[in-house]
């Protein structure tokens, strides 16, 4: 689906944006019908006002009481666009302390539903898109946040290495990408022994995705966890655990939404962006790799395989070992990664890591403003120890279950050495519950936080 703004033609309906009151442009009749039909301004709350042969002539949407504080829900405008009426509507007047590009985005991400396997519906209203605001950004936005839920959202008997392959060379070819891909075996000869071993257990071969784009500027690489199944692995996810693994993939779905924003968006141009994303399924069967493994990595360092299940930073070791042989500006991570992340900071709010500050500040600014909030957490260095086994140069899953997120993303940034500079974003990738413009499923985050600050980030 292509999320859309109504045409500005004229006959769009009226919308009221009431915060504290009735507006006064309202007639004594409208009024009288808000009053008497007990429209409180609630958050996201819709009152449709009737004209005098009954049709519909306008109506008032609730923002809830200023607060102060940040808001409880964002979107609010998401949940009154499902309430609307199909057709073309105008907001008439803006409160103050109401931001019209978020409402204008919340009203495009109301128009998505997963209908693949079902008929469903998003919102069938309409907003005209409010003077002042970049229109065709937000519409980029919301196709690239569509495109990573359908692919979250998609089960893996339906969505596994092959037709990841596929979807990410569908993204390339409307996006002037070129396109290689190293698979089965031919990840052993060319020398990605972690990739392999995590995916070989699997009906598909594991694959590495390569897509690349411009040829001069500063150099970002994307690398996106491609796992589209996780069972564990021979130290099996309980049941309970397991039922969400399709969504594993969620950064290489991620990654891909990005990379097409910023096309989108020309702010790919004058860079060279690059895409890489180990395609797996982590299977069990007879030749799947083993708790106690000592396996070798492109980059030289061997990792003790402590836990089958903690197997995404050992696909992501290899491809960004790959990386950073080129020496990028930008090496940035998108990863389901830990359980962790999610205990710290609950399914909304993903943490990243990045050890320039400026950066780092500028990433969480960017998140802010573009409704899609990330939250910095340290590469503590004490803990460089706990990744640390004695028997090899690295430990995939260190014992003692503390701080998970930030050791995994220690284990990473051994292999960023040669970027420029690198950031990790551990997301969660899922909705648990519905929200206003998220329906419970995949979603994505931190793509919009980056396509905010990038720009900045390569000058």
């Amino acid at each position: 689906m292509t999320p859309e703004f109504a045409p500005d033609a004229g006959s769009a309906l009226p919308l009221w944006l009431v915060r504290d009151g009735l507006p006064d442009q309202l007639g004594e009749a409208a009024r009288n019908w808000a009053n008497a039909s007990g429209f409180k301004g609630g958050s996201g709350q819709v009152c449709l006002l009737p004209g005098k042969n009954g049709a519909i002539e306008g109506a008032l949407i609730g923002l809830g009481k200023a607060s102060g504080r940040p808001p409880r829900e964002r979107f609010v405008l998401a949940k009154a666009a499902a309430l609307l009426p199909e057709g073309p509507w105008r907001v008439m007047r803006w409160p103050e302390d109401v931001d019209p590009a978020e409402c204008a985005f919340a009203f495009l991400l109301a128009q998505y539903a997963f209908g693949r396997y079902r008929k469903a519906d998003g919102a069938k209203a309409r907003l005209v898109a409010p003077d002042g605001v970049d229109a065709a950004r937000l519409i980029a936005m919301a196709e690239a946040e569509f495109l990573t839920r359908d692919l979250i959202n998609t089960p893996a008997n339906d969505l596994g290495p092959a037709a990841l392959e596929v979807a990410a060379r569908d993204v390339a070819q409307r996006n002037g990408f070129a396109v290689d891909v190293i698979e089965g075996d031919a990840l052993l000869d060319r020398n990605f022994p972690l990739i392999h071993a995590v995916g070989r257990a699997g009906d598909q071969p594991p694959r590495l995705i390569d897509m690349t784009r411009g040829d001069t500027g500063p150099t970002l690489t994307l690398v996106g966890k491609g796992v589209c199944f996780d069972t564990g692995g021979l130290d099996i996810k309980p049941p309970a655990s397991m039922g969400l693994m399709k969504k594993d993939m969620g950064g290489a779905a991620t990654v891909l939404g990005l990379a097409q924003m910023l096309v989108a968006t020309g702010a790919a141009d004058g860079m060279r962006l690059r895409v890489l994303i180990p395609a797996v399924e982590n299977a069990i069967a007879g030749n799947a790799f083993r708790p106690g493994d000592i396996l070798k990595s492109r980059k030289g360092l061997s990792v003790e395989v402590n836990n089958t299940d903690a197997e995404g930073r050992l696909v992501l070791a290899d491809a960004m070992a790959y990386a950073a042989e080129r020496k990028p500006d930008w090496l940035i991570t998108m990863a389901t990664l830990t359980g962790a992340a999610r205990v710290a900071l609950g399914p909304d709010l993903p943490p990243f890591y990045c050890d320039d500050e400026d950066a780092a500040a500028a990433i969480h600014a960017a998140g802010m403003a573009n409704w899609d909030p990330v939250w910095r957490m340290p590469f503590w260095e004490p803990y460089e120890e706990m990744i640390e086994p004695g028997i090899a140069d690295l430990d995939n899953a260190p014992s003692g279950g503390m701080a998970g997120s930030i050791t995994a993303a220690l284990f990473l940034r051994r292999f960023s050495e040669g970027a420029a500079h690198y950031a990790h974003f551990d997301i969660y990738g899922w909705q648990p519950k519905p929200a206003p413009g998220c329906p419970k499923g995949g979603v994505q985050q931190g793509a919009r936080a980056l396509l905010g600050a990038l720009p900045d980030l390569l000058k």
